[in-house]
């Protein structure tokens, strides 16, 4: 079984239109495990209420907001996640019908896929926030225009699929296209390395730890461009202030590698 580590923070429109597109999944065989770093009630009430409608597997898991944790509450959800291969997916995120199916496709013992997203501006991100139910056949009409238009930054991965193969693989650790909203791997890997490292709190670069360590671990890297593409919903740039400090711990880690 897959297990789906959902992070989110008190954005519950975004988070609805997320489960919403989970439960239109055409490979139903996941559970879903919500990794939630301190949302208020609100959020939990978008939860309940698709639990009581959705027959999927889902539970939830909180922590006490005390600034961006996302680490911790996501190694608290691979503990808890009974699959044997995990996908990690933001609730910033609308997946496609066949998101869990790719995944599924491209997973092989010894890989790690880094998945790819679609950016949605602000102005269409609004409309889909008002939508009462997410529809991806209502999404898909007009693309074209939505691309000409920049409600999205990419069409052709949205309406051309591609099979897995070595191409995909990456022959060594870059930066590029690593997304922590749109990653999976083994579950026993990631226990491997000991899961994220809780030491990077604040916004940015925990993904790229992650899949370097996976790497190091002799975990190869395998791209998930044009079969698993996400939905991103526009929002404000988070809180950066840690980055910087967050990506000289990787690189200082890449530096010890090397030596």
């Amino acid at each position: 079984m897959i297990s789906i580590l959902l992070a989110t923070y008190n954005w519950p429109q975004a988070l609805k239109l997320c489960l919403e597109s989970l439960a239109t999944q055409t490979d139903r065989n996941f559970e879903i495990i919500i990794a939630d770093d301190g949302s208020t009630d609100s959020t939990k009430q978008v939860i309940e209420q698709f639990k009581k409608s959705c027959l999927i597997p889902t539970e939830h898991l909180w922590q006490e907001d005390q600034g961006f944790r996302k680490t911790l509450i996501l190694n608290r959800a691979i503990a808890a996640a009974h699959g044997d291969y995990l996908i990690f997916l933001d609730g910033d995120c609308i997946v496609q019908p066949d998101f869990v199916a790719r995944h599924r496709d491209l997973a092989q013992k010894g890989y790690l896929v880094t998945g790819s997203r679609v950016l949605l501006n602000e102005k269409l991100t609004q409309e889909l926030i008002t939508w009462p139910h997410w529809d991806f056949q209502c999404f898909c009409t007009r693309l074209l225009a939505k691309r000409l238009s920049g409600g999205i930054n990419k069409y052709w991965p949205l309406k051309m699929k591609l099979g897995n193969g070595t191409w995909r693989d990456y022959k060594k650790f870059v930066w590029r296209r690593i997304k922590g909203c749109n990653m999976a791997c083994w579950k026993a890997d990631a226990e491997a390395i000991n899961g994220f490292d809780e030491a990077m709190t604040g916004w940015g670069h925990e993904d790229a730890d992650f899949i370097f360590r996976l790497q190091r671990h002799h975990i190869i890297r395998k791209s998930g461009s044009w079969a698993t593409e996400v939905l991103h919903l526009f929002h404000k740039i988070n809180d950066q202030s840690n980055a910087a400090e967050n990506a000289r711990r990787v690189r200082e880690k890449i530096l010890a590698k090397a030596m």
